[in-house]
Order: structure tokens, then sequence, then C-alpha cells
């Protein structure tokens, strides 16, 4: 664990403004795991404007087979054009029951691109939190902000429905599917099939593919077009880079359309949920457990009278 004091939170904040991926990876970790100076770095910093990506859908939608294809195409173009790109990676993986860390799943997935200058990727575990998203997401999206970053994707653990959590971040919100999901549209419509800017038919070179792209393409125009938006279906074979460089087109197209001015209402979700996580700080499961299993005893308990103490 880093010793932080004053000066050493100000190098971090320095760091920031310049890409330092070093001082990136440490205000990460601070602000993670709260250590001393994370107050600091979070008050502090002033996020930029790079937009946000979130990949989301089933598991073995290929996803992270996505993103490396993604980056790659996007490095590609950067050398084409002679415009250097820099881009962010969060990958919020499983927790290990072990070491109730990140499994580092991304680590395999997107070694083709871990030691490139131009990507900075990370792992964060989801420490028990809903929705495919880990606990502090939401901060540390900020503070990858606060570096000069021209991407930030973020790929999602993985859980189907709950994954709604993502729109309170993303820019612009990709959803995976693949053409054996078809007989799940129904299921899916209460779910990630009402938060896509961007549906991905990934591994479209399996049967079925023209069919599922087909009929998720007319059940997307029952839903309510925002800003003129006609959501697209794009499909893809992440592992062979086919169609990736229209979903880079259809991304940047939405890009544009994305509101300039501040979500008021989004904005106020994010407040709310760490106002309820600070609220909640203090609050163990365990010791809550053990000082019910002593009050349960009192012959006059009441749950709601007990709950008033905290």
């Amino acid at each position: 664990m880093y010793f932080h004091n004053v000066n050493s939170i100000q190098q971090i904040l320095d760091g920031l403004l310049i890409g330092d991926k070093r001082m990136l990876a440490r205000a990460i970790t601070i602000v993670e795991n709260e250590l001393n100076g994370y107050e600091q770095i979070l008050s502090t910093i002033k996020p930029s404007s790079a937009p946000v990506i979130g990949i989301t859908g089933p598991p073995g939608a290929g996803k992270s087979t996505l993103i490396n294809a993604l980056v790659a195409e996007l490095i590609a173009i950067s050398e084409t054009s002679n415009q250097p790109i820099s881009i962010a990676v969060l990958a919020v993986d499983p927790t290990s029951p072990f070491t109730h860390g990140s499994l580092l799943g991304d680590r395999l997935r997107l070694s083709e691109h871990f030691n490139n200058q131009q990507v900075f990727i990370r792992s964060l575990a989801t420490r028990g939190a809903l929705g495919g998203l880990s606990a502090k997401t939401l901060e540390i999206i900020d503070v990858i902000k606060a570096c000069p970053f021209d991407f930030i994707l973020i790929e999602t653990v993985g859980v189907g429905q709950s994954e709604v959590e993502i729109v309170s971040l993303a820019d612009t919100t990709i959803v995976v599917l693949v053409p054996e999901s078809g007989d799940e549209i129904q299921a899916l419509k209460s779910g990630i099939m009402e938060i896509g800017d961007i549906f991905v038919v990934n591994k479209s070179d399996r049967d079925a593919s023209n069919k599922f792209a087909n009929g998720l393409t007319k059940s997307l125009h029952e839903r309510t077009l925002k800003n003129d938006w006609v959501i697209p279906v794009v499909k893809t074979v992440a592992s062979k880079n086919e169609g990736i460089d229209e979903l880079i087109t259809s991304i940047k197209a939405h890009q544009k359309i994305v509101p300039a001015k501040v979500n008021v209402p989004l904005l106020a979700e994010r407040a709310f949920q760490l106002i309820q996580r600070k609220r909640m700080k203090d609050i163990s499961m365990d010791n809550l457990e053990k000082k019910l299993a002593l009050e349960i005893q009192k012959p006059d308990f009441n749950l709601y009278s007990f709950i008033r103490s905290f």
C-alpha cells in the first residue's frame, strides 16, 4: 500500500493533466481503495469531454474480442491519418473469491495492446456490486477522464438485463448480441434492449445471422427515437475484424448527436449514487448481523425501531 502525502498527491494530479499513465494507475488505486488522498483527487480533477463508450451484453457475446478489434482499428486509422490517438479501456471483471480482486481477464483478452503506449488498460473487480459494474466505476471513469484520452471504453462483466447501469456512465452504449439470442429478444426487451444506442450482432458468420439482424432492426423501430437518432444494427465478426470499420462510423455518428449540454437528470442520478454510498459507508453487514442477533433477544424488539438507531 502506498503512503501518500500532499506533495505526492499533487504530483499525481499534475501527471494526470499530461496523460502520465503511471500516475493514472496510481490515482485509480488510491480512489478504488479509498487510500489517503482519494478525496483530494476526486475534488480536484476536472474530467474532460472524452467520449465514454460502454460495451454491454450477455455473457459469450464476444464483448472482449470486439473491444480488442475496436482498439486495433482505431490505432490503424490514427496511423494512416498520421494523427496520434490515446485510448483507455476499463474492463470490469468478476471478483475473485480468493483475493477479492479482479480476475484480470482483460490481461489475456487484450494482450495484443497491453504494451502499446497509446492504450491504457485497467481491470476493476465488481466486489459484489450488481449491474455489471464495479461500485467504484463512476469515480474511476472521472479519474480517467482527467487524462487527455480520445476514447474511453468500458466493458461490463456480462450479467444480462441488470447491466442498465452502464447508461448512467456512457455517452454511447453498445449492446452486443449473437445470432443465437433470437429466442431471447422478447425477454431482453425489458432490460438491455432498451438502453442501446448501437446494437452489434457479433459472430455474424453463423447461421441465421441475417434473419436475426433483420428481426432486431424491426424490433428497435418500436423504440422512441431520441435526437433523431435511428438506432443502427451492425453485423460484425470481431475475431476476423469484419464490420469494425462500420461500427466505428456509427460510434462517431452518434457522438455528433450526443447533447452538448449537461444532462441534469443523469447528473442527479450519479450524485444520488455517490451520496447513498457515502451514507452507507459505515454500515457493515457483519456488524449489522451481530447487533441484530443481540437485539432480537429482547421481547420488545421492533425492526423499524432498530434501524432508527443508525
